[in-house]
């Protein structure tokens, strides 16, 4: 038998406006000169929906932008018996070699570079990010117990090991309280790097899943009646001198002056928030009472029933303590981009500290009960639209009813159904 020349590939590409991984992939003998020219891309590339059809764009079939990838972020991991997993993250560049407006990317470290200007602070954030796994059998949930763990083989070694031979740091691995769902978590990381992390950790868990002959999904409610999945976002801040500035054990709930403010602000715009972090029809069946998802606007010390939890710190060290207390944004799941849900909620808390709001403690509304209701919110929040920029806040507006208008004649089920099949 006669044996076929390979020749290595790699994809590029960036978690859009859907939360899907998408680009183009070339030879790659040809990275050292896409490093600098990149790949050409139709802007309305960045507009496929969830499932796949264009339903709104702003650009057509006019324009060209280029992906430029991080060589920062690439993954190379080998699997035994095929090409194994080879990929960068990108930013996204007009013809003119200037960032594009549009990119996830650019919108993130825009904020990042807002808040390290106007506080002096950079983020610190991690994504805890639940999955229903098909590997394992759908019995009855046995939560956190040894033998639901016990089921699911070797792919939790392996996942781990392959994310950290991808770069990305594993924290935790665990079987979560649903039949087949379990929970992955990565060590934090400074700004871009929390959200690239993300993205990796979706992608690669996917491809063991794959690999096992089994599927990984991060769909927000894959049944009506299962465990929901969401993706909480951990943050805390540090200076530049890397010393954690978000605990002070003086104040009240044990957080800064900066931090009490920037929490505020996220408090104040959360329910504009969910239109990016809860950004499809199924994320609204999570957020749900009964279902250990949050209800209302609020946040609380150690309660997971809360949008937003100050998470315990436990240590005699001072220093040790002030470096893993961290507060968890609930809101949140993987239909969503990573960059865009972290830009919003980086912005959310820059507004409360311009402001000096206050953190009150009562009076909480409750989150937008659908995504229809929660963009409503987002376009008549004029500071919110700011954040995205206009253009990409109106273009995601239109983008979002569009995928909304694709399912408004089905059941709860289907959606699911549809959802799960694509996250």
């Amino acid at each position: 038998m006669s044996l076929f020349q390979r020749e290595p590939i790699i994809f590029v590409g960036t978690s859009d406006l859907s939360g899907h991984f998408r680009g183009k992939s070339f030879p790659v003998s040809e990275l050292p000169s896409r490093l600098a020219s990149g790949v050409g891309l139709a802007p309305t590339n960045l507009f496929l929906s969830a499932f796949g059809p264009i339903h709104s764009t702003p650009f057509g079939t006019l324009g060209e932008v280029f992906l430029i990838p991080d060589p920062a972020t690439r993954v190379d991991v080998p699997f035994e018996g095929d090409g194994g997993e080879h990929f960068m993250l990108c930013d996204i560049v007009t013809l003119e070699g200037a960032p594009w407006s549009h990119c996830p990317r650019t919108v993130l470290r825009r904020a990042l570079e807002s808040l390290h200007a106007e506080t002096g602070l950079r983020l610190f954030a991690t994504f805890e990010q639940e999955f229903t796994y098909s590997g394992v059998p759908a019995h009855p949930a046995q939560p956190y117990a040894l033998h639901a763990y016990r089921q699911q083989g070797l792919f939790g070694e392996t996942l781990l090991g392959v994310l950290r031979q991808a770069g990305v740091v594993p924290d935790s691995f665990l079987a979560e309280f649903g039949p087949q769902q379990f929970e992955v978590t990565v060590a934090p990381a400074v700004g871009l790097g929390a959200a690239d992390a993300a993205v990796v950790t979706r992608e690669l868990t996917q491809a063991v899943a794959y690999r096992f002959g089994s599927r990984a999904s991060f769909a927000p409610v894959p049944e009506l009646q299962a465990a929901s999945n969401g993706t909480h976002i951990h943050w805390s801040f540090l200076d530049d001198d890397d010393r954690p500035v978000l605990y002070d054990p003086a104040q009240p709930a044990g957080l800064s002056l900066v931090g009490s403010h920037f929490l505020a602000g996220v408090v104040h715009h959360l329910p504009t928030l969910c239109a990016v972090t809860a950004p499809s029809v199924a994320s609204y069946y999570r957020l749900r009472p009964n279902r250990w998802a949050p209800v209302r606007a609020d946040w609380g010390v150690l309660d997971r029933g809360t949008s937003i939890r100050i998470c315990p710190s436990a240590s005699g060290d001072p220093l040790r303590r002030a470096r893993q207390f961290n507060i968890e944004y609930r809101v949140a799941d993987a239909t969503a981009s990573p960059y865009l849900a972290l830009a919003m909620l980086v912005q959310a808390g820059l507004d409360g500290v311009r402001h000096r709001r206050p953190l009150e403690s009562e009076g909480f509304g409750a989150l937008p009960s659908s995504l229809l209701e929660a963009l409503a919110l987002l376009e008549a929040n004029e500071a919110a639209a700011r954040w995205m920029g206009p253009d990409l806040t109106r273009a995601y507006i239109d983008f979002k009813r569009g995928e909304i208008k694709s399912l408004e004649h089905l059941e709860e089920n289907e959606i699911c159904r549809r959802y799960a099949e694509v996250y």
